[in-house]
């Protein structure tokens, strides 16, 4: 069995909910599975991929959003020449009280800076960014790539994002026009291109900026980790994510796996904290058995369950 979950955002790191699948599947006698904890770009990339990748952890001296100095932590794998950034570890909504939400790795020698940007807490088209990677000397080569989970484009993104991160109507509308007035100040325009919204924009200021490549962070993970590989030599797949809805078929990352694992014949369940897909949905993905669980010991004992049946060919 492959075990490939998201986390449950807000609850479940994606390697404690494949620990917990996988217990249960051993528990239900079934071999030791593959266990595959996976991310689409938002929180929680940079966990999956240094348990999947291996390398290392350093920090550094940060601001977060309230500019407030913190430690916020990034990974170096491929020996130091790619580094794993997660802009929640510096500058996520996590790290901001929802009274303060207010929305008014190149000097390491890295050739290539993975960004995650999902979970931000900034509506500022990635302006302190910019302002860093300049007064830390600029990239010295090194080649950015950004990973997102949304395509939402620039001239979106405080009318998007900003009422999550404390903006109400009248700050929207001055999010809006700042992030306007930026655009025409960056070296080439990024409004009306999709995925340069993510982050309050930061995707679109590094990608005007600096020509950073924008990719979706479900299949470039996906591919990145062996997925397909690892998926055709598994008996079944079982996911995970913490709500299972409409929006799981919009480029999320379960939605993306239910895609190569129908297009493969391979089948696939999966264990949610709640189950808001109807039944078509769920054919669209062919996903065929789903169980709701809230915690690890629920996911555990679902996961048993599951591997009860797969091991009577029930499923």
């Amino acid at each position: 069995m492959l075990v490939a979950p998201d986390s449950f955002k807000g609850t479940f790191r994606a390697a404690q909910v494949a620990g917990a699948i996988g217990r249960g599947l051993e528990r239900a006698g079934l071999m030791p599975p593959d266990l595959l904890p996976l991310a689409d770009g938002g929180d929680g990339t940079l966990d999956a991929l240094l348990v999947n990748l291996g390398g290392e952890t350093a920090s550094a001296r940060v601001l977060d959003p309230l500019g407030r100095e913190i430690e916020a932590g990034y990974g170096l794998v491929e020996g130091g020449g790619t580094a794993l950034i997660e802009m929640a570890a510096a500058s996520g909504l996590s790290l901001v009280a929802e009274t303060e939400r207010d929305a008014g790795a190149a000097a390491r020698g890295a050739q290539v800076i993975l960004v995650a940007v999902g979970g931000s807490a900034t509506t500022d088209g990635g302006a302190g960014a910019l302002e860093a990677i300049e007064e830390g000397g600029g990239l010295r080569g090194a080649r950015i790539v950004v990973l997102t989970d949304v395509r939402t484009p620039w001239e979106k993104a405080a009318e998007v994002y900003g009422p999550q991160k404390g903006a109400d109507p009248e700050m929207v509308q001055r999010l809006a026009g700042r992030l306007d007035e930026l655009a025409g100040r960056l070296p080439r325009d990024p409004r009306g291109v999709p995925m340069t919204g993510a982050a309050g924009g930061l995707s679109g200021g590094l990608w005007a900026a600096h020509d950073a490549s924008l990719e979706h962070g479900a299949p470039w993970i996906l591919d990145a980790l062996g997925f397909d590989e690892r998926m055709r030599a598994s008996r079944a797949v079982i996911t995970g994510e913490g709500r299972l809805d409409q929006q799981t078929l919009e480029g999320k990352l379960v939605g993306e796996i239910g895609t190569r694992t129908r297009q493969a014949g391979v089948p696939l369940h999966a264990i949610v904290g709640s189950d808001g897909l109807d039944a078509f949905g769920k054919r669209m993905i062919d996903l065929q058995r789903v169980y709701e669980a809230t915690t690890l010991e629920e996911i555990e004992a679902a996961a048993e369950r599951l591997g009860g049946e797969l091991a009577r060919g029930e499923a």
